[in-house]
């Protein structure tokens, strides 16, 4: 299984909006520091602030930040809301080829059974656990963000207001 570029890129976003709680950065910052393209990163923001996860200002002083508090965003939910298709077998597609074994082909409950164990584990992170801990400051130093403070504010001081709020 692979995972799409949007949804690496979109996880890379999160990640570098999640060390950077502080202030709001442009697309074209973030780019830089991954070393991506910017104009791929504009669909990726745009998705990412359909779904909620981020909140974009544009204008003077405009940017992007988190759209929820980083223990709120569930890493399988960013998976599941940036893939397209988590088909891992043409018979789990509803417009693919028919399979003769459909109904009795315990490959298909075995890679089904896979793909729910991947997802569950993911379920399992949110974006705190990916940017919390020891390597949290090597992130920082790799992503060019030596001033950005070594640890994040308490959840309920900076929690931002969502869609629900």
């Amino acid at each position: 299984m692979r995972l799409t570029l949007h949804t690496d890129f979109a996880l890379r976003v999160l990640i570098y909006l999640a060390l950077r709680r502080d202030r709001r950065v442009s697309i074209r910052e973030i780019a830089q520091a991954h070393r991506i393209s910017e104009n791929h990163l504009v669909k990726v923001v745009h998705n990412l602030g359909r779904g909620g996860f981020v909140e974009t200002t544009r204008g003077k002083g405009g940017g992007l930040r988190l759209g929820r508090a980083p223990g709120e965003i569930n890493v399988g939910e960013v998976v599941r809301f940036t893939e397209d298709d988590l088909a891992l077998v043409a018979c789990f597609q509803a417009d693919g080829p028919g399979c003769a074994l459909i109904d009795a082909c315990r490959l298909q409950r075995l890679i089904g059974d896979a793909l729910q164990a991947f997802l569950a584990v993911l379920d399992g992170k949110t974006l705190a656990d990916l940017v919390g801990g020891p390597e949290r400051p090597v992130m920082a130093a790799r992503l060019g963000l030596m001033d950005a403070p070594s640890a994040a504010p308490p959840e309920d001081v900076r929690r931002l207001p969502t869609a629900a709020s």
